[in-house]
């Protein structure tokens, strides 16, 4: 039923200058829409919508997440934009925060203005 239908996601922000920012200047999204509500941006396709909240506490579980093709360049060039990539506890992480899971594929967290959680993952061939 819902499998021809487009996906809209949503996050909050109560910083919605520094959001805006963030999303538009270091992620490159474009942006689409910016009132009194939200800041709507478009990531390849899905349109993301950032409530504008009076305050807003993260949830602590990864919020969004983008596939890459090259995990490393794209880690380097959000580094290059200023992107701090985080620790994870328990995890062991290369010194540029990706982890690589059983299975090969490779991941890096980061965190938005809102400290909403945010990733990375090139995942490895399947068979």
């Amino acid at each position: 039923m819902l499998d021809t239908a487009n996906l809209v996601a949503f996050l909050a922000t109560a910083r919605p200058d520094e959001s805006k920012s963030f999303y538009r200047e270091k992620l490159g999204l474009l942006l689409v829409e910016d009132d009194n509500n939200h800041i709507v941006f478009d990531s390849n396709g899905t349109l993301l919508r950032i409530q504008r909240v009076p305050s807003h506490t993260p949830s602590g579980n990864i919020a969004l997440s983008w596939e890459v093709d090259n995990i490393l360049s794209t880690v380097a060039s959000l580094r290059a934009a200023g992107i701090q990539f985080e620790r994870m506890p328990g995890l062991e992480q290369d010194q540029n925060g990706i982890w690589v899971a059983y299975d090969g594929t490779m991941v890096a967290w980061f965190k938005d203005p809102d400290g909403n959680l945010l990733s990375l993952s090139e995942h490895a061939e399947r068979p």
